[in-house]
């Protein structure tokens, strides 16, 4: 049985981390916004005499080593009593390492998917896993429960899906611009001193948004944080500066990854398009905001 699951791309705006030994009360509070691209996660089981785990991204094997995250979900999601082969394959639209929320979206669909299949865990049980094993080798702290709950999203407790709040800000007539422009690790970053700048900007953002739910205050917000804590500088600054004069609302960085956003009218669209030919950026999308929770079903679309 082929099992598929598809969990949004999930852009940072601002975010303050929180800490905790219990991985499932970690994570952080924030903004952020989750796009209609994102990761396909596809799951076959086959009973045998002895069990593998095989992960592939974008059709190519991984070691352990390089994905430790959904490899650690898979083991915990595959009952103890299971014999086989478990094979996970993960599409990405968006670059690992650019901000998009690839490592938690591997997670989090490789978590449903083999929950679907076995039927032993809940969506939220399946999900807490995702998140756990996103905290403990810091891959991430706000993305999975973020994706759990989809839109523009305001996450205002920490923790994982169950445990964490989340409020959705409602908005119309937006599109989302997303440039992947370059990696940024997001372990070095929270491992920098830099977090008790971040920490200062991103209660003082979260404070903003929340008073004035508009996505016009959460794109100015998100562009003051970046500022604030001078990881939005050089040539990304440079960039985010000529988008903005074709834009209503200010571009910003995408939290972590040397990557930008913007949301935009669909009267804006061939303006930016025409600027970022002139800026010779050729990699980039523009589309919608995905409002839904990730979804998982059997796969009937063939083989891979």
């Amino acid at each position: 049985m082929l099992i598929r699951a598809f969990v949004p791309a999930h852009i940072t705006a601002f975010f303050v981390p929180v800490f905790n030994e219990n991985p499932l009360l970690a994570g952080s509070i924030g903004a952020g916004v989750n796009l209609e691209k994102g990761t396909n996660i596809f799951v076959t089981t086959e009973n045998g005499s002895e069990r593998h785990i095989h992960i592939a991204f974008n059709g190519e094997p991984v070691g352990r080593n390089n994905a430790i995250i959904s490899y650690s979900v898979a083991e915990k999601m595959v009952p103890k009593d299971f014999s086989g082969e478990i094979k996970v394959w993960q599409y990405f639209d968006f670059p690992n390492g650019y901000g998009f929320g690839n490592s938690a979206a591997g997670a989090l669909g490789t978590a449903l998917a083999l929950a679907f299949n076995f039927k032993e865990k809940t969506f939220l049980q399946a999900s807490q896993v995702a998140h756990k094993y996103e905290v403990l080798y810091k891959g991430g702290l706000g993305d999975v429960i973020a994706q759990f709950y989809g839109g523009i999203e305001l996450r205002i407790k920490p923790g994982a899906p169950g445990i964490g709040v989340v409020d959705n800000i409602f908005f119309e007539g937006y599109k989302v611009l997303a440039l992947p422009l370059g990696r940024l690790s997001t372990k070095e970053v929270l491992d920098s001193d830099v977090i008790k700048l971040i920490e200062e900007e991103g209660k003082r953002s979260l404070e903003e948004v929340l008073k004035r739910p508009r996505v016009e205050v959460l794109m100015k917000a998100a562009r003051t944080f970046s500022e604030r804590t001078g990881l939005l500088t050089g040539e990304l600054l440079e960039i985010a500066l000529e988008l903005d004069k074709d834009l209503r609302l200010p571009s910003s960085m995408v939290m972590f990854g040397k990557s930008l956003f913007a949301l935009l009218r669909e009267d804006e669209i061939e303006k930016i398009k025409a600027t970022l030919a002139d800026l010779t950026i050729e990699k980039y999308h523009i589309c919608d905001v995905y409002t839904q929770r990730p979804s998982v079903e059997r796969w009937m679309g063939g083989s891979l």
